[in-house]
């Protein structure tokens, strides 16, 4: 685990919109399958950021040696029905700094929050075959399911989706 890291909740995107948008970029463009295709233009990122933030998405960041490394989001369902849990979305981490424990630390992060919010029940879904369901896994996320041509992707193949949940 990387000593200098620091994770922080965002409550106004303004001041790190470039940062953000740089890492959205470069993870999409790294093949990463977060809803969008490479190549990603600025602007698409730019949007996408500034309409991150709402009153049930929580946003964290991981700050390493004054840069934005990763982030991750958790959606809090606002349905009467589902106020019981919470969607984890948009992890991410910069290639330059993965496999030091900072998409671990974010998840942990999103998971302390979503009790705190009184959540029970943790979703998420990912491609399948990709590095993030072993993380997944070792976390104590469960496989609840598999949906065929899910996501194209950044080749224009159609790739299957898994479905994850944990009980917390």
């Amino acid at each position: 685990m990387n000593e200098n890291l620091e994770i922080k909740e965002l409550t106004t995107i303004d001041e790190h919109i470039d940062e953000l948008s740089h890492l959205l970029r470069t993870v999409v463009d790294d093949g990463a399958s977060i809803g969008f295709l490479s190549p990603m233009e600025h602007s698409t990122a730019v949007d996408f950021w500034g309409h991150a933030l709402r009153p049930h998405v929580i946003l964290y960041i991981a700050w390493v040696e004054e840069a934005i490394a990763g982030t991750v989001q958790l959606h809090l369902c606002t349905k009467q029905n589902g106020t019981h849990r919470a969607e984890i979305a948009k992890m991410m981490v910069h290639p330059q700094f993965r496999q030091k424990g900072i998409a671990k630390k974010l998840m942990q992060t999103a998971e302390k929050r979503a009790k705190e919010e009184g959540r029970t029940l943790l979703i998420l879904d990912t491609v399948e075959g990709a590095p993030s369901n072993h993380l997944y896994t070792s976390l104590g996320f469960v496989k609840g399911g598999r949906i065929p041509d899910y996501a194209t992707s950044p080749y224009g193949e159609l790739e299957a989706t898994i479905i994850y949940y944990k009980h917390i």
